[in-house]
Order: structure tokens, then sequence, then C-alpha cells
């Protein structure tokens, strides 16, 4: 069997959209309520007033990480809209990010592309469909 790399880039086992994450207090487990992946809207400028990204990352080596999710409607001209530290007990343990927005703008209808990087390095581009 071949050596494990001393650097393997970070990989991405889930990414969701939805409206919440309940964690449960005495099993640990996750229920992940209301996943979606457009959004429609009668008017624009439209304001969506809570949604929570939820991931699960592996093989990120041990200790501390940044995270950064960036959104725009031109991949060239992304803004960060989340920057934040983890840590990382090792390249075996999974490693579950939940982040919440709140009052996220979307002036216009459109596909907005959304980027996730952990330590400057791309692991997930996507996008979501903002329609009226």
């Amino acid at each position: 069997m071949p050596p494990l790399p001393v650097h393997s880039k970070p990989q991405l086992l889930a990414w969701l959209m939805c409206d919440a994450v309940h964690i449960d207090p005495g099993s640990g487990k996750h229920t992940i309520l209301g996943v979606f992946s457009n959004i429609m809207a009668k008017h624009f400028p439209v304001v969506h007033p809570h949604m929570v990204w939820f991931m699960t990352l592996t093989d990120v080596a041990a200790g501390g990480h940044r995270m950064r999710i960036s959104m725009g409607l031109d991949l060239s001209n992304l803004k960060p809209l989340i920057e934040r530290d983890f840590e990382s007990q090792g390249p075996l343990v999974r490693i579950n990010l939940i982040s919440e927005i709140r009052n996220l703008s979307f002036p216009r209808p459109g596909d907005y592309s959304i980027m996730v990087e952990i330590d400057d390095e791309t692991i997930l581009a996507t996008s979501i469909t903002v329609s009226g």
C-alpha cells in the first residue's frame, strides 16, 4: 500500500443549503431541515431572512484552518460572505461546519455563484438560482 500524502487537499463530503440544522445534545446527530437549491421572489431586490449552509469535510490536516465562502453574480467579482477559523484533529476526522446567513440580499434574478475555500484552496464552486 502506498504511503499517505503529506498534504492532501481537503475533501468536501456534503454541501447543503437549508432552513436549519438541529444537533441532538445526547447523540450529536445532525438533523437537516428544509433543504433547498433555489429561491423564488416576487420583487427585486429581495432579502432572504435566514438560511444555513452545512458542509462536511475530511482529509483536513491536523491544526488550524481558515474557511471562506464567497458569492456573486460574476465569478470574477465574488464577495466574501463568511470567513471563519476552525480546527482539525487530523485527516481521518470528519468536520461539520454550520454557517448561518441572515438577511442575504439578491439585487436581481440570476444564477449566483458560490465558492468555498479552505486555506485559500477552492474545494467547491456551485450556484444558487434566484428567480421571479
